[in-house]
C-alpha cells in the first residue's frame, strides 16, 4: 500500500515534545500568522484535545488570538461562548452547558477536556473588556432544527416583521422533523420554501445592526440564518448520493469562519480545531483526485497573505472513544499499532517518544516527506479490526506546516449521558 522507505534518522527538524516549552519552534513558525488550524487524527483522543488547548493558550496569551472556531454546531458552541464571556442568561457551570450537547456523537465536545479548557478561557476573559474577550464558536452546518428554533424565538422578541418570515420558513420544514433525517426534509421541500431560507438570511443580514440589544446578538442571528441557507445546499448534495456534500459542508465552514473574522475586525486572529481531514490541505491527499477540497486548502488559497499555519496530529497506538456504528453507544476502543509504511510507524521506529515536526521549505525533512505515505484517520464510527482502510495517502510536508506525533494516546473522558436519539448517517458521510 505504502512504500515506507523514507529514512528520517538524524533529520534536525524532528524535535522532542514533552511539555509546553517544547512548542517554541511551532510558536516561532506561526509568527504573525492570523490563521492557525489545529487538527486531530480522531474525535476521541485525550492528548489531541489537551495539546491543542496548550497551543491555543500560548497563542492567546503570547500573540493575542481573538477566538477559537471548531468543528461543532453553531447553537451549542455559542452556549460555550456565552458562558466563557459571562453573557446574560449563561448557565451556572460549564458542565450544565456541555450537557446540552445532545446530538450524537455527544462525546466530541461534551467531555472533561473541553470543560477544563473552557474554564481556563473564562478565567482568562474575566479581567478583560468585552471586545477583548476570547470567543468560542461552531463552524458546522448540521444544526437545522436548533438554528431554526433559536432564530424564530429571537426574532419574535426583537424583530416581529422578520420573525414572520422565519416562522414561515420553519413551517416548511416542520412536517419532516419527526423523521430526524435532513435528506428526507430536503426532498420534501418545495422550491418556495428553499427560496424563503435564502430570503431570511438576506433580511437578517440587513438588520443585524438592530439586534445588538445584548453583545453578539446580531452575530448569533446572522450565523443561525447562514446555517439554514447552506443546509439547503447540503441537503441537495446529500440527495445526490455522492461526495459533493463534503465540499458544501467545508465551504460552509469557511464562509462561517470568514464571517467571524469580518465581525472581529481587521486585526482578528483565529485558531481552528477540526479533524485532520478538514484542516490538512486536500491537495496533498487523494481527495483532490475525487474533486474534493477542504477547509485547510480553502483557507490557504483565500488568506495566504495573512499567514496560514496548518498543524496535523497523529499517534502510534493506545485507545480511542468511538462507536461501532452510527448512533451506537460510545466505547473506549483499542487503537492498534500503526501499520508498516505509515508516517506513524515511521516516527515510532525513531523512538517511543512524542515528537514535533516543523516543515520549512527546502529543509531535509520536507525532502524526505514529499511523497505520499499512509496517515491514519479515525472517525466517530470505528472498527479497529479493519484498520488498514483508515489510512489516507498524504504528502505530509505539503499537507501540513507542522505535525505533532504522540506515540501512545488514550481515549478522552466524556461526560456520561445519552444523546437524544441518533441522526441518520447522512450528517457525517465520512464519519469525520
Amino acid at each position: 500500500m505504502f512504500s515506507g522507505n523514507t529514512n528520517l534518522k538524524e533529520v534536525q527538524q524532528i524535535r522532542p515534545l514533552e511539555n509546553s516549552k517544547d512548542l517554541d519552534p511551532l510558536i516561532e513558525k506561526i509568527g504573525n500568522s492570523k490563521y492557525v488550524l489545529l487538527g486531530e487524527a480522531s474525535h476521541g483522543t485525550h492528548e489531541y484535545y489537551t495539546w491543542r488547548a496548550e497551543i491555543s493558550k500560548r497563542l492567546i496569551e503570547e500573540k493575542g488570538f481573538s477566538f477559537i472556531a471548531v468543528e461543532g454546531d453553531w447553537p451549542d458552541c455559542f452556549k460555550i461562548n456565552r458562558w466563557i464571556k459571562d453573557l446574560p442568561d449563561a448557565s451556572n457551570s460549564i458542565v450544565e452547558v456541555l450537557k446540552e450537547f445532545r446530538r450524537w456523537p455527544t462525546w466530541m465536545w461534551a467531555n472533561w477536556e473541553i470543560a477544563a479548557f473552557a474554564d481556563w478561557l473564562k478565567t482568562h476573559n474575566n479581567s478583560l473588556e468585552f471586545d477583548k474577550k476570547v470567543g468560542f464558536y461552531g463552524l458546522d452546518v448540521y444544526s437545522l432544527w436548533e438554528s431554526m428554533e433559536t432564530i424564530v424565538k429571537y426574532l419574535e422578541k426583537e424583530d416581529p416583521e422578520t420573525a414572520a418570515l422565519a416562522r414561515q420558513t420553519a413551517d416548511c420544514f416542520e412536517p419532516y422533523r419527526e423523521n430526524d433525517s435532513y435528506v428526507t426534509a430536503y426532498r420534501g421541500l418545495k422550491q418556495k420554501c428553499r427560496n424563503e431560507v435564502v430570503q431570511l438570511l438576506k433580511e437578517v443580514r440587513q438588520r443585524t445592526d438592530q439586534y445588538e440589544n445584548e453583545p453578539e446578538a446580531g452575530l448569533n442571528a446572522e450565523l443561525n440564518s447562514l446555517v439554514l441557507k447552506n443546509a439547503e445546499k447540503y441537503y441537495e448534495a446529500m440527495a445526490q448520493f455522492d461526495h459533493s456534500s463534503w465540499n458544501v459542508r467545508d465551504n460552509h465552514m469557511v464562509e462561517t469562519l470568514n464571517t467571524l473574522m469580518d465581525y472581529h475586525g481587521k486585526d482578528a486572529k483565529v485558531i481552528v480545531w477540526e479533524h485532520n481531514t478538514h484542516i490538512g490541505d486536500a491537495r496533498a491527499t487523494d481527495m483532490a483526485a475525487s474533486g474534493l477540497h477542504n477547509v485547510g486548502q480553502l483557507v490557504r488559497q483565500q488568506h495566504k497573505k495573512d499567514g496560514v499555519v496548518l498543524v496535523g496530529f497523529g499517534s502510534y497506538e493506545g485507545s480511542v472513544v468511538a462507536g461501532e456504528f452510527w448512533g451506537a453507544p460510545m466505547e473506549k476502543m483499542e487503537l492498534p499499532r500503526a501499520i508498516d509504511g505509515s508516517i506513524e510507524k515511521m516516527l515510532h521506529t525513531l523512538g517511543a517518544e512524542n515528537k514535533l515536526l516543523v516543515f520549512e521549505e527546502g529543509s531535509e525533512l520536507n525532502k524526505r516527506l514529499k511523497e505520499k505515505i499512509g496517515h491514519r484517520a479515525v472517525g466517530v464510527v470505528y472498527d479497529p479490526h479493519r484498520e488498514r482502510g483508515n489510512y489516507v495517502p498524504s504528502k505530509t510536508a505539503k499537507r501540513y506546516d507542522a505535525f505533532l506525533y504522540l506515540d501512545k494516546t488514550q481515549g478522552l473522558h466524556p461526560l456520561h449521558f445519552k444523546p437524544d436519539g441518533s441522526k441518520t448517517p447522512d450528517t457525517y458521510p465520512f464519519g469525520i
